[in-house]
């Protein structure tokens, strides 16, 4: 931005003077929330339903389910994250950066399993204190998600939902609440695939194809999204979030 003097600020010429004389250079990031969503809901879906029972067991499975979660939910989702702080998104960069140093922290976890370093306990009460973290920060993030959209709202309530309910199994060794945990792990995969699936098509067709329920903006299928670039009182220029 190019520097010059200004005038004495009046009532209302504050805003228009930066308006009529600045110079604005931008650096436009894709929204991370889309890499991040995806990351997420790949791994979450593939852990949850080892977890759930629909495959594996505890001897062999750890050994191929560490990269995946390490390197898709992990690095790919903290990444995101910090993406997301140069987007000015608060939101996404807690999220997405708590769940991805979580699932770089998981997968390093299994890969000591896995390779004899560390044996797995029953019940594995220290891991149910993980979720129990993990829960309560998920359940701001739901609440703020309000003021975003409804999908990502559905994604973190589901996400918060499963480690509260793994959390309880974990530490009481309740296997039925462990069970539903991953049954809600896999439903907030499948939102987090389809509110990322939205995202994404609405920056390649510059329309609405999905709604997500957006409390600002276009939301319906056809619509517009909203200006790239826009003026906001104090930024000029600077669109903050995604």
């Amino acid at each position: 931005m190019t520097h010059m003097s200004r005038p004495a600020p009046t009532h209302d010429g504050e805003f228009e003077f930066w308006r009529n004389n600045a110079h604005i250079s931008l650096q436009p990031v894709a929204a991370p929330s889309i890499l991040g969503l995806f990351g997420f809901a790949g791994a979450t879906f593939v852990v949850a339903a080892n977890l759930a029972g629909w495959y594996g067991d505890t001897v062999t499975t750890p050994k191929f389910l560490f990269p995946f979660a390490a390197f898709l939910g992990g690095l790919a989702q903290f990444l995101a994250g910090m993406w997301a702080y140069r987007a000015r998104d608060g939101l996404a960069t807690a999220m997405h950066g708590i769940w991805g140093a979580f699932w770089l922290s998981y997968g390093l976890l299994f890969l000591l399993i896995a390779v004899g370093v560390l044996v797995q306990p029953t019940p594995f009460v220290a891991l149910g204190y993980w979720f129990a973290a993990l829960a309560a920060i998920t359940w701001s993030g739901a609440v703020a998600a309000l003021a975003e959209n409804l999908g990502l709202t559905a994604v973190l309530t589901a996400l918060a939902a499963g480690a509260t309910c793994f959390a309880v199994g974990q530490i009481a060794d309740i296997s039925a609440w462990r069970t539903i945990g991953a049954y809600l792990f896999v439903a907030s995969a499948a939102l987090a695939w389809y509110t990322a699936t939205a995202m994404m098509l609405e920056g390649t067709y510059r329309r609405v194809i999905l709604p997500i329920g957006k409390m600002r903006g276009p939301n319906m299928p056809g619509r517009e999204p909203r200006q790239v670039i826009q003026f906001t009182a104090g930024e000029p220029g600077i669109k903050v979030g995604q």
